[in-house]
C-alpha cells in the first residue's frame, strides 16, 4: 500500500487551541492540538532554533552600544632597577624606584561612514529573520505532527478493513467446513478458501504492524520515550470538496507571499545583505574620533627637602685690603613627596580629535565591497528561488488535492457498487451457483476499493490542509 508520504518544506500555523499538560496517564487520548503543542515546547531543533534568536539579539544589543563612548582606566606598580629613566621626574635614576601609574581614557566615534548606523540596521534585520526561522521550523515541527496523525487514522482504518475482511472469511469457512462435513461440496473447496482466510490472516498482521510504525513515528516526534498506552483520538472527518479549492493557485500564493515565515525571512535576509554592503562602503570615508584621557603617578625618585641645617661658614676668598670672606654652608635633609601629594601634583591631561583618511589598504576596502555586492546578489536570487518554491509547492499541492478528490469520489462510488456485487456474489455462492475463485475475486476488489477509498480520502485530507495553512488557517481534523 502506498504510504501516506510527508512533504517536505512545508510549514503550519500554530494552534490556538487549549492545551492541558499531561501527566504520565494514558488512558486519555491525544488530540492533534495536544500533540503539536507537546512537539513544540520539547523538540530540541526549535530550542537551538531559539538559542540563534539570542545570539542575534545580543549582536544587535552590541551595535547598538557602539554608537556609546567608551571609558577604559588603567593602573601600574613597578619597580626601576639600574641605570633608568624616571617616568615621573624624568630624570635619570640609578638606584632601585617604585613607581606607580594610574590612568583614565575615554574615546567616542564621530563619524565612520555610516558603519554603525548600518550595523545596528543590519543586525536589527538578522534578529526579526531568526524569529522568522523559528517559526518556520515551529510550523515545519507542526505539519510533521499533523501528517503522522493522519497516518495513523490511515492505518486504524486499513486495520479495520482487514479485520472485517477477516471476520467474513471465518464465517465461510465455518459455513465451508460443514458443507464439506455434509458432502456438499467437495474438499477442495474448503482448503481454498482456507488458504484465502490464512491470506487475510497476514495481511491483518502487515497492517497492524503498519499502524505501530506509525505510532512509533508520532512518538518519536513527540520524545515520548515511555508511553506505553499512548493512543490518539479519532475525530469525525467529513469530505468537502468547497472551500480551499474554490480559490486559484495563485490567489493562494499571493496570500501565502504576505504572511509565510520562510518568504518574510529571506526579505529580510536581502535587506541585511544591503546593509552589509553599505557596511563596506563605508570604508572608504574618513573616520573622525574625538579621545580624552587623564593620568597622574608616583615615584619614590621625587623628593622634597624635609630640613635645612646651617653649617660652618666657609672661606670662599678675601678682600683687597687681605680680609677673608666666608659664606654660609646649608645641609638639606629630603624625603620622599607623598604618594597622596604626588597623586594630586602629577595630575595630566589630554584630549584631542583624530581623522584617518584611507588612501591604500592593498585593496582590502574594494575587494570586501565586491564581495558583499556578490553576496546581496545572491540573497535576491535565494529570495526569488524561495517565492519560485512556494508557488511550486502551492500549484503541485493543489492539483494533488483535486486529484485525491476526484479519485475519492470515484471510489467511493466504485466501493458502493462493489458492495452490493459482493452481496449478491455472497448470496449465490451460498447456494452453489459460483465457486470459490469467483467469491474469492469478488471479495478481494472489494477490499481493494475499500483501501484505494481510503488512501485518497487522507491524500485529499492532507493537501487540502496543506493549502489551508498557507492561507493562514491552523490545521484542524
Amino acid at each position: 500500500m502506498k504510504a501516506f508520504m510527508i512533504i517536505p518544506y512545508f510549514f503550519v500555523l500554530l494552534l490556538f487551541l487549549p492545551f492541558s499538560v499531561r501527566s504520565g496517564e494514558g488512558s486519555t487520548p491525544w488530540t492533534l492540538e495536544d500533540c503539536v503543542v507537546h512537539a513544540l515546547q520539547n523538540n530540541l531543533r526549535i530550542q537551538q532554533q531559539k538559542l540563534g534568536v539570542d545570539i542575534a539579539r545580543e549582536s544587535l544589543r552590541q551595535s547598538r552600544a557602539n554608537q556609546f563612548p567608551t571609558l577604559n582606566s588603567g593602573a601600574s606598580h613597578s619597580y626601576n632597577y639600574g641605570r633608568t629613566l624616571d617616568p615621573i621626574t624624568n630624570e635619570f635614576v640609578t638606584e632601585r624606584v617604585q613607581t606607580n601609574n594610574f590612568s583614565l581614557s575615554s574615546g567616542l566615534t564621530l563619524f565612520s561612514g555610516f558603519q554603525i548606523r548600518n550595523s545596528i540596521a543590519r543586525d536589527r534585520n538578522d534578529l526579526q529573520a531568526s524569529m522568522y526561522d523559528v517559526e518556520a521550523m515551529e510550523n515545519d515541527i507542526a505539519l510533521a505532527v499533523a501528517s503522522a496523525y493522519l497516518q495513523i487514522l490511515f492505518a486504524k482504518e486499513l486495520v479495520e478493513v482487514a479485520a472485517n475482511q477477516l471476520e467474513i472469511t471465518r464465517q465461510q469457512v465455518d459455513r465451508t467446513s460443514k458443507l464439506v462435513e455434509a458432502g456438499t461440496l467437495a474438499r477442495g473447496s474448503l482448503l481454498t478458501i482456507q488458504a484465502q482466510e490464512a491470506t487475510e490472516e497476514l495481511q491483518l498482521i502487515n497492517r497492524e504492524n503498519q499502524l505501530h510504525i506509525a505510532y512509533l513515528d508520532l512518538m518519536q516526534l513527540l520524545d515520548l520515550r515511555e508511553y506505553p498506552d499512548f493512543r490518539i483520538e479519532v475525530p469525525d472527518i467529513a469530505i468537502t470538496p468547497a472551500g480551499i479549492l474554490e480559490q486559484s493557485p495563485m490567489q493562494i500564493y499571493m496570500t501565502a507571499v504576505r504572511i509565510q515565515p520562510d518568504i518574510l525571512s529571506a526579505d529580510l535576509m536581502v535587506s541585511t545583505a544591503e546593509k552589509t554592503f553599505q557596511i563596506a562602503r563605508g570604508a572608504h570615508s574618513p573616520r573622525l574620533s574625538l579621545s580624552g584621557s587623564m593620568g597622574t603617578g608616583y615615584s619614590e625618585a621625587r623628593l622634597q627637602i624635609a630640613e635645612v641645617i646651617e653649617g660652618d661658614p666657609q672661606k670662599i676668598g678675601q678682600t683687597a685690603s687681605g680680609e677673608a670672606v666666608f659664606a654660609p654652608t646649608f645641609n638639606f635633609e629630603t624625603e620622599i613627596i607623598p604618594f597622596r601629594d604626588q597623586i594630586e601634583e602629577n595630575v595630566n591631561r589630554s584630549i584631542g580629535l583624530f581623522l584617518q583618511i584611507p588612501i591604500f589598504n592593498n585593496f582590502q576596502a574594494r575587494t570586501n565591497i565586491n564581495r558583499t555586492k556578490i553576496g546581496l546578489e545572491n540573497a535576491r536570487l535565494q529570495r526569488q528561488l524561495i517565492r519560485d518554491q512556494l508557488f511550486k509547492t502551492i500549484e503541485q499541492a493543489y492539483q494533488d488535492a483535486n486529484a485525491a478528490l476526484k479519485r475519492y469520489m470515484a471510489s467511493e462510488k466504485n466501493v458502493e457498487a462493489l458492495e452490493e456485487s459482493f452481496r449478491y456474489t455472497e448470496e449465490r455462492f451460498n447456494v452453489g451457483m459460483v465457486n470459490i475463485l469467483e467469491y474469492n475475486d469478488a471479495k478481494n476488489r472489494l477490499s481493494n476499493a475499500q483501501s484505494e477509498l481510503l488512501q485518497a480520502k487522507y491524500e485529499y485530507v492532507f493537501r487540502k490542509q496543506i493549502l489551508n495553512f498557507y492561507v493562514g488557517n491552523p490545521i484542524t481534523l
